[in-house]
Order: structure tokens, then C-alpha cells, then sequence
């Protein structure tokens, strides 16, 4: 928002043009520093279509107003009232009872699952976690401050407690156009396990995580983070931490994230409700005709 707020059209010059134009540079800058997620490459292509879509005769205050006014209710719609129809709709598929699994750091899982304690639901949550971020942490923190019962494991321990479990919910970084979800690298693994004994596979995704992409492995496109924070202060040997980048013979691959197919997965949860993930297709044409 600061970037439409603080903007001033320059002589000679038409805001809807040179707006989008400015905005670029921002956009290419921040996908230098880190590779845009579909639900930023969704948001930017929504605020460029506002952009182009203001009347080229009124006054640049009264344009930035509507943009920043567009903005605004971008997120309100799309995040906010969207994570609380998927946290409504999620709610109403925990009985009392239940143990649910869940994997990684999800906002929107973490958020639906005190939801669900606070609407004094009884269940209990195992969740698990993979190296070597450990970014599950941070939701068992806030799980634990809000009285929810929990146990705690990485994910290589997913066989002895999937037979503890009868649900799997799972967040997501986009759902594709063929139904196959793009998560947390070790969510395929959970999903695979889980279809294995016969338990639904939930996925919470909000609309504006869908996306045109057509991918059915995590090589074709992934992120690839630090191969450095694989091997840890505790992890190998001494010489092995210090030397393994003169190692010919070792390449270190560390994905951030995996492709689960479509066919792994109950339901899709969004905003507009229980979804097959082959509805993608039709949900992208009915926003962007």
C-alpha cells in the first residue's frame, strides 16, 4: 500500500501507465531477493488489472484512494473473511474424539484448530515436523497456549502415530490447475501415508492460492534453500561441515517444498467450500473469466 500511497505521477506522464511501470521495479526487486509465491504473483496480477481499470480522467488523488480502497478489501475478502469461512467449514468436519494430523507451520491450520478448542471441542493434535527448520515449533507453541492437546514428533515417526490418527489436515502454498497441491517439502510423504490407511486427507487453501501452473513433480519448479542449514552444528563430522563444499562427489538438495497428487487428497477446504482439487480449472474461470 505504501507504494500507491507515496506515489506522484511525473509530468507528462499517464498514472495507470507509469504506476504499473514503477510498481515493476518493486516486483522484480523482491523476486531477486526470493522467488514469488503464487498467492504474491495472484495479488500482484489483481492490483495491475485496478491499475488498468482506472479512468485515465480523474484526478490522481481520487485514483490512488480507489487503489488503495481496492487493496484493502483484497485482503479483507481473500485472507481474513476467507480464512475464517475455511476455519467455519474445517470446524464442522472435528467431532469430539477425534486425533487430527497435521504437518509443519500452517496459520490457517494453527488458527482453525484453536478455533475448533475454543468452540470446546475435544480432540487432540499430533503434529509433526521436519528438519531442518523445524518450523512446527512456532505452531506447537501457539496450539500449547490456547490449551490444545498435543503430541510432538518428526516426521520419519509418521508410521507408528498415523495409526493413532483418524483426519489429516494439511495447509498449502498453491493448489495447481491439474488438483496436485504444492506444500511444505514432507507433505506428500504424510498424504502418501495417510491414503495408505484409509484416512481423509483434508487440505485448507484459499482461493487466491489457486493457480494456472500445471506441475506433477517438486523438480520442474521449487525453491531450493541453503544446503548449508542440512547439515546443522550437530550434524556430521567435523570436516564434513567444513569441507563439503569442496566435495565433488556430494551435492546437497535442499527443496522447500513438494507436489502431492490429486489423488491423494480428500477434499480441498476453501472459502467457497468442500472442493474436489479438480475444481481448480473452473474456480480460476469463474474469477478471471
Amino acid at each position: 500500500m505504501a507504494v500507491v500511497r507515496d506515489y506522484s505521477t511525473p509530468s507528462q506522464k499517464e498514472l495507470k501507465r507509469d504506476l504499473e511501470t514503477h510498481l515493476e521495479h518493486y516486483v522484480g526487486y523482491l523476486n531477486q531477493c526470493k522467488p514469488l509465491s503464487v498467492s504474491m504473483i495472484n495479488s500482484i496480477r489483481h492490483l495491475k488489472m485496478k491499475i488498468s481499470n482506472i479512468h485515465p480522467g480523474i484526478p490522481e488523488i481520487q485514483a490512488k484512494e480507489e487503489l488503495l480502497v481496492a487493496i484493502g478489501d483484497y485482503e479483507r475478502e481473500k485472507i481474513l473473511l476467507a480464512e475464517e469461512a475455511i476455519s467455519q467449514t474445517a470446524i464442522e468436519k472435528i467431532a469430539d474424539g477425534d486425533v487430527i494430523l497435521t504437518y509443519g507451520c500452517s496459520s490457517l491450520i494453527t488458527s482453525l484448530l484453536i478455533n475448533a478448542r475454543k468452540k470446546e471441542k475435544k480432540f487432540r493434535v499430533i503434529l509433526l515436523d521436519g528438519r531442518p527448520y523445524r518450523r512446527g515449533v512456532h505452531t506447537l507453541r501457539r496450539l500449547m497456549a490456547n490449551d490444545v492437546p498435543c503430541s510432538y514428533a518428526l516426521v520419519s515417526a509418521i508410521q507408528p502415530l498415523i495409526k493413532e490418527a483418524n483426519k489429516v489436515f494439511l495447509g498449502a502454498h498453491a493448489l495447481l490447475a491439474n488438483g496436485n497441491v504444492m506444500s511444505s517439502i514432507g507433505s506428500s510423504q504424510v498424504a502418501l501415508v495417510a491414503r495408505s490407511h484409509n484416512i481423509p486427507v483434508l487440505v485448507c487453501c484459499e482461493t487466491y492460492k489457486f493457480c494456472e501452473r500445471v506441475q506433477s513433480d517438486a523438480f520442474v519448479y521449487n525453491e531450493l534453500g541453503d544446503p548449508g542449514d542440512l547439515i546443522g552444528p550437530d550434524e556430521g563430522s567435523e570436516s564434513l561441515r567444513c569441507k563439503w563444499k569442496d566435495l565433488d562427489a556430494l551435492y546437497i538438495l535442499n527443496l522447500q517444498y513438494d507436489v502431492t497428487p490429486a489423488d491423494m487428497v480428500s477434499a480441498v477446504i476453501t472459502e467457497l467450500g468442500m472442493l474436489p482439487c479438480t475444481s481448480v480449472p473452473v474456480v480460476l474461470r469463474l474469477k478471471y473469466g
